[in-house]
């Protein structure tokens, strides 16, 4: 056995095999492979293998395709085939015209990955899956490329491919214990000896926590006693003459695909089991749960009353066994959050599927930093400290009720909340706040007409459009308050703090006292990789000099691990969380100074405390924090104050704002305000796909400062031109917004995709943004829209189309 090495990968299952053989294809050979027992003993074994297309956003369509792409190709390899059906045709049914049009969204995203879905009615799925009954059924949706594998032969072929690349697999090698050095390097202990090296993956199926353990980490992840079963032969598959497409059927929780010449039935029942919670027997090792079909009989009513064949059939093999599960559904694939040099893939809920894929996005992020595609969608770091044991298996179960129910727009399930509150949350509640989650954090959404309102759930604009659009109209002509939890807030201390930051950013970073400014961070391949706004406190009773650093709430952990990786040693910077401790209030609208000044003594005038500007104070007797930022694109306040006094400020500020039509606004309405002057959102329009050029952020680029992170790799896109561009459109449609994900159309030819869209209440426009080809970014270009299937007009427009001179931001 090796005693040095470039990566170590634990765990044998379909997770490590695929990043051990796509570390291989990036280029590095000195990787080894450690597993406990044999190559697939853990949940891969039993797995039912299937190989779907359908992703929920373009990088998971993205990474499955490429799963596929991958499977083919061993499958055809002369020298060691390997079982795959390929191309069966998988069929995910509908009764509500709601997921019909869901499945017509997800149809124009795929569309823009090269990947070509198929919505067909009740008729045309009896057609093509002849066992299945219409009765309760509209349609549903046709991946043309859905097929099953075998997992264990899949499995060895990575392993054979990383072998012959110069890759080492070590089996019936337990690790005991992992340490990690000075130089951020580790030793990986096993019972047969230590290996020195460079990273660690931690790709560990069920055991996941068992070596994060050994880390000091906990992963949001829990297991699930999942079953299926083998029925014997059905006769009515022996004489089609086809392979039965697979089925997955949200109706009745269920799944099922040909196996021989029967079937593999599935069941997501609701009365399900988390497994594991309380340890893991060291000897379960290609071994099953014990059989408990009492549990899914529900399920199973279902599945005979859409396939009556399965009656009058016999099962032959029951299987149960543990499947993993994350908080939302995704793996969490990429760097572990607060540690250097380790990676995890882990959390695969359909593993087989998409492993392929995520070991593939993996292995280029732990070799080059990044991987092709944005992998927020899959990052362990988008979830932060409220990721418990517990809130996790919670989780994991509604999730798992739902395995085939996809998430609709401003859909928020109710398990595990309220998980991160503030001192105003049940205050929100009382005045008939609806919530969204950010990160855990339970967010005022809009507030309520009644108590009994409740929005269908729709991909069309829906029932509180006007509730939106009331709330929008009193910013713009009064005043309004939000609360803005969970927000990220660093603060940098340090004698070297300016210059670090300026490091960081490709922009001016102002370092006037009182002053306030926005800028962008790149990663190494000069792509957009954060935002922030700077702040330059000056020194008080409440700290020495001193910057803050913010940015959008979801990005707590991951902004944490990449500002800390890049302070050099000698320099003098350091950096603490704020987030947990304070909360921002927002003050918007025409009238925002003068409730501002009715609350808090001083001079508030647009002289003396001009746009950008910072100023510590008090609000009431609550101590607080004010910037005078705006992300709605009127005259604003951001007021940030500690979470023991923020009752004390919110009702100084509701008592001031009664003579200025000071009333609550929600995230919707901001999401409405900043879709009109062209304000991006991390991780829906600012990716680290697109280069701030492509993004429309060339303001914010300053080319001729000293070094920066991503300077020399963004000369040389800079010198190769624009692939796409980030522009704003008008949507000719009054009934919905634009999805994330659509496709934009030229004839037949996509040539662009949206990132975001929402009706803009103060213009009268449906928009949208969307990254196009850049001969199509001209102010009056028209483009067609993919809008459910239906191809509806789109014009390029100027962006900021609300008050584009910020004169109302300057008060």
């Amino acid at each position: 056995m090796k005693s040095r090495t470039k990566v170590v990968v634990i765990g044998g299952g379909i997770a490590g095999c695929s990043t051990l053989y796509h570390l291989t294809q990036e280029g590095w050979s000195d990787v080894v492979l450690v597993e406990r027992n044999e190559l697939t003993s853990g949940t891969t074994w039993h797995s039912a293998a299937q190989v779907t297309n359908f992703g929920m956003n373009q990088t998971m369509v993205g990474l499955k395709t490429h799963s596929i792409n991958l499977y083919k190709e061993l499958a055809e390899d002369p020298d060691y085939p390997i079982n795959y059906h390929h191309g069966d045709g998988g069929i995910r049914l509908a009764n509500t015209e709601a997921q019909m049009q869901g499945y017509r969204h997800f149809t124009s995203m795929a569309r823009g990955m090269e990947v070509a879905f198929e919505v067909i009615d009740a008729e045309e799925c009896a057609r093509r899956h002849p066992l299945i009954s219409t009765d309760n059924l509209i349609g549903g949706l046709w991946d043309p490329l859905d097929g099953d594998i075998d997992p264990a032969q899949l499995c060895q072929a990575l392993a054979r491919r990383a072998r012959k690349a110069g890759a080492e697999v070590y089996r019936n090698t337990p690790v005991t214990a992992l340490t990690q050095h000075q130089d951020d390097t580790w030793t990986v202990h096993t019972e047969h000896g230590d290996i020195d090296c460079d990273i660690v993956v931690n790709a560990c199926g069920y055991r996941v926590n068992e070596v994060g353990a050994m880390m000091g980490v906990h992963h949001p992840v829990a297991s699930m006693e999942h079953q299926y079963f083998l029925t014997e032969e059905i006769p009515a598959i022996k004489d089609a003459g086809h392979r039965m497409p697979l089925l997955r059927c949200p109706i009745s929780d269920y799944y099922c695909r040909q196996e021989k010449n029967g079937l593999l039935v599935g069941f997501y029942e609701q009365d399900c089991k988390t497994w594991g919670m309380d340890g893991i027997d060291p000897n379960f090792v290609n071994a099953l749960c014990p059989d408990d079909l009492d549990r899914v009989t529900d399920v199973l009513e279902g599945a005979f009353a859409r396939m009556p064949a399965l009656m009058d059939t016999g099962i032959h093999t029951v299987v149960n066994g543990p499947i993993t599960y994350t908080i939302d559904g995704a793996p969490l694939v990429g760097p572990i959050p607060g540690k250097r040099n380790a990676f995890c893939i882990i959390g695969l809920r359909a593993g087989l599927g998409e492993g392929g894929g995520h070991g593939w996005l993996l292995a280029q992020q732990i070799v080059h930093g990044e991987a092709q595609y944005d992998t927020w969608c899959i990052d362990p770091r988008r979830f932060t400290g409220h990721t418990n044991v517990e809130l996790t298996a919670l989780k994991a179960i509604e999730d798992y009720q739902n395995e085939f129910r996809f998430h609709f727009p401003h859909e928020h399930r109710p398990a595990g909340r309220p998980a991160k509150t503030t001192p105003l949350t049940p205050v929100m509640a009382a005045e008939g706040a609806e919530f969204t989650v950010v990160n855990g954090w339970e967010r005022v959404d809009y507030i309520k007409p009644a108590p009994d309102f409740h929005p269908s759930l729709s991909f069309n604009f829906d029932e509180a459009f006007e509730v939106i659009a009331a709330e929008v109209r009193n910013v713009q002509d009064n005043a309004g308050l939000a609360e803005v939890n969970g927000f990220n807030r660093f603060e940098i201390t340090g004698a070297d703090r300016h210059s670090y930051l300026d490091r960081m950013f490709c922009g001016t970073v102002t370092k006037r006292a009182g002053r306030v400014g926005l800028g962008y961070l790149l990663n190494h391949h000069g792509m957009i990789k954060g935002e922030a706004t700077v702040a330059n406190l000056p020194a008080s009773d409440r700290g020495p000099e001193r910057v803050w650093y913010g940015s959008a709430a979801a990005s707590e952990y991951h902004d944490m691990d990449w500002l800390q990786a890049h302070i050099r040693s000698d320099e003098d910077v350091q950096i603490r969380s704020l987030t947990n401790d304070q909360t921002i209030l927002v003050l918007a609208g025409p009238r925002a100074r003068d409730v501002l000044s009715a609350c808090a003594r001083g001079d508030w005038s647009r002289d003396a405390f001009p746009w950008l500007s910072v100023r510590e104070c008090f609000i009431g007797f609550a101590p607080a924090t004010v910037m005078g930022v705006s992300f709605s694109g009127e005259l604003a306040y951001e007021i940030h104050v500690p979470n023991a006094s923020l009752y004390a400020a919110y009702l100084a500020l509701r008592k001031a704002g009664e003579a200025h039509g000071l009333k609550l606004f929600g995230a919707r309405a901001v999401e409405s305000m900043r879709m009109e002057k062209g304000f991006l959102h991390w991780k829906a329009d600012l990716i680290t796909e697109f280069d701030p050029f492509e993004t429309g952020l060339d303001r914010f680029v300053k080319m001729e400062k000293g070094g920066f992170i991503g300077k020399e790799a963004l000369l040389r896109r800079q010198a190769e031109g624009l692939r796409k561009k980030l522009v704003t459109l008008q949507i000719d449609a009054t009934h919905a917004p634009a999805h994330g994900g659509a496709s934009l159309m030229q004839g037949d030819k996509v040539v662009g995709t949206v990132t975001s869209g929402d009706w803009g209440h103060r213009v009268g426009m449906n928009l949208a943004y969307a990254f196009v080809d850049p001969k199509l970014a001209t102010e009056g270009r028209k483009i067609q829209l993919d809008m459910y299937g239906d191809l509806v007009g789109a014009r390029v427009i100027a962006p900021s189309p609300y008050d584009p001179d910020f004169a109302r931001i300057r008060g």
